[in-house]
């Protein structure tokens, strides 16, 4: 099946077990190594690429550029452009969106432009080489050159200096001709308008102005390249404060740029932990500035970002599967590597007093002293190949409470599981977390007690922690295997290095005293739909190889969906019925799983018999 939102809803999440029975055959039985419109469309001239009006004129880039794309998000939906014509940039993350449906109008123009491809491609180097990333380019190109030849070189000035933070390039449409591509603003007014100020912060936290790290304007930032979606690099430019180590930051030294440009809860909750949790070696030091923006209504100055200590090495994500493959990942490491972790979670949990449900390799980088350090504080989550079961099984009830798939595409059109359905497991998430769609659907930052993370309110403080050793499970299987993820394929998430083995299973190259601790850590692991589809190329197959048409697979879906849901508890009828939350709460791991001083415990010794 192609690897779209539609197949996340129909294949890959629990909105599986509902999915419609109708499907339209048409395509169905396409071969994997086949594209999208080969059989469908090869025999029709009007879709043809013999056909003139189907070639698009060219995918090389301007020379010069007036445009670069630093990576993507969303999906495939949002990319980091980047214009090279306006010298130096305040990083007010201007992106470009590009609807999901605007490129399902047309099978040849989604193979044209790699949109398969850009769904599961994220950093910059791979997203480069995509279509769809070059068409971009060539269309913003036209549009600026258009402008700035006309003399109206101050429109664009306007938007990339002066519009409110996060505002869109919305590409209205997709076309072979990028000059028959339209092109629109759309403010980000409502980001500002829930803005709060550090006043404000400070009123909410029952905390002193002073323990506020120095503001300065998001002006005095010089942009120097997007790094993730919250995170980019930027230049300090004049006296802007001190640093971390007492140092003045007023060199030009780079630094961090947080910033969410969709919303401001998750920023502000992770602001407050880190402002509030006495500092560790191996988690990411306190912010060095508050970068506020004057509104463009009223006199206010909001928070929009802070910013953070630079590491410039990559992920210990990207790392590790390289230094394996060069013959450079040495089991000292690794084991620092590990007790540094375990020390920073047990640090969170007894110092800071809440949770850390992020741990994935994504989330740890390396200091110029090779210490791993943890970052990511919003207390988001992590993907199910992550999460423990517990977790997960919350997480699918949410799911199911929050269908929505326009969110994704763009697109009211998608299928959905019903109303009803959404109602019933709303009710049932209710009795869990009380005040979840408060929690879920309030874009205003209100100071939750211990974040947003619905899944995660839900578990007594010992299950969290078991929760939190099932996660460093994961993780110390990839730190000790050298690879990048526990599953290949994922269909979230493409790798510059793909895993080579998944887990639970193991190389000769786990040392035996790891591998009973992992099994410790992971005790009460379930199968997964994951250990039975994964991503080949961009589509969602069977891994036992077995060719299935889609109409099959999302049959196949739908019945280990049913079953997933039925065994936890959390299966309802058409009419509502059949849920038994009792059976959900049984399940309950905190006993089966070591505690984090445990886990600590065997790694020294471990560490200890390497000497």
């Amino acid at each position: 099946m192609d690897l779209d939102s539609l197949a996340i809803h129909d294949i890959v999440h629990p909105t599986a077990a509902f999915s419609r029975d109708e499907y339209n055959t048409e395509c169905e039985h396409r071969d994997i190594e086949e594209p999208a419109h080969s059989k469908c469309a090869s025999n029709d001239w009007e879709n043809s690429q013999l056909n003139p009006k189907n070639r698009i004129d060219s995918l090389d880039l301007p020379e010069p550029p007036l445009w670069r794309i630093d990576g993507s998000a969303g999906l495939g939906t949002q990319y980091y452009a980047i214009p090279l014509f306006l010298g130096r940039l305040t990083p007010l993350r201007i992106d470009v969106f590009v609807a999901e449906h605007l490129g399902k109008s047309s099978p040849l123009l989604r193979s044209l432009l790699d949109l398969d491809q850009a769904f599961h491609t994220k950093d910059a180097a791979r997203v480069n080489r995509l279509g769809i990333t070059r068409h971009i380019v060539r269309a913003l190109h036209l549009w600026a050159k258009t402008l700035i030849d006309a003399g109206e070189l101050y429109k664009l000035e306007d938007i990339f200096l002066r519009q409110p933070f996060g505002t869109k390039l919305i590409f209205e449409n997709l076309d072979l001709n990028v000059a028959n591509i339209r092109i629109s603003v759309d403010p980000n007014h409502d980001l500002e308008l829930r803005l709060l100020s550090v006043g404000d912060l400070a009123a909410m936290w029952d905390m002193p102005v002073e323990n506020f790290p120095p503001s300065i304007d998001i002006t005095d930032l010089e942009f120097v390249t997007q790094l993730h979606d919250s995170v980019c690099v930027v230049r300090s430019g004049g006296d802007v404060g001190t640093g971390i180590k007492g140092e003045g930051e007023g060199d030009g030294e780079q630094l961090i740029l947080k910033a969410l440009s969709s919303s401001n809860r998750y920023l502000y909750h992770e602001l407050k932990i880190l402002l509030t949790m006495p500092p560790h070696p191996n988690i990411m030091s306190r912010p060095i500035h508050i970068i506020t923006k004057q509104c463009n209504f009223g006199n206010k100055k909001g928070i929009i970002g802070f910013t953070l200590f630079y590491h410039r090495t990559s992920s210990i994500r990207d790392l590790i599967p390289w230094m394996r493959i060069h013959n450079k990942l040495k089991v000292q490491d690794q084991t620092k590597w590990a007790i540094q972790l375990t020390s920073a979670l047990i640090h969170i949990r007894e110092m800071a007093k809440t949770y850390y449900p992020d741990l994935r390799l994504d989330n740890v980088v390396l200091s110029e002293e090779g210490d791993a350090v943890m970052v990511d504080f919003e207390q988001r989550g992590v993907w199910c190949e992550f999460g423990s079961p517990e977790v997960n099984n919350i997480e699918f009830l949410r799911i199911l409470a929050c269908d929505d798939p326009s969110e994704f595409t763009g697109s009211d059109a998608e299928p959905t599981i019903g109303e009803e359905l959404r109602v019933g497991y709303s009710e049932l998430l209710k009795r869990l977390v009380p005040n979840w769609e408060e929690l879920y659907f309030n874009s205003d930052y209100n100071n939750p007690s211990q974040g947003y993370n619905i899944a995660w309110k839900a578990l007594t403080p010992a299950q969290q922690e078991a929760a939190e050793v099932y996660m460093l499970g994961r993780v110390l299987w990839c730190l000790f295997e050298g690879q990048a993820a526990p599953k290949r394929g994922a269909v979230w998430q493409s790798y510059r290095r793909e895993t080579e083995i998944e887990f639970p299973n193991y190389s000769e190259r786990m040392p035996a005293a790891m591998r009973s601790l992992i099994d410790q850590c992971t005790a009460g692991r379930r199968q997964a739909w994951s250990d039975q589809v994964s991503r080949v190329r961009s589509r969602v197959v069977l891994k036992s190889g077995e060719v299935v048409s889609t109409a099959e697979l999302r049959r196949l879906a739908k019945d280990w969906w049913t079953r997933e849901l039925q065994e936890n508890g959390l299966y309802l009828d058409t009419q509502g019925r059949g849920a038994d939350l009792d059976k959900l709460k049984r399940i309950d791991a905190s006993a089966q799983r070591p505690r984090l001083r445990e886990v600590l415990a065997e790694l020294k010794q471990f560490e200890a018999s390497l000497e």
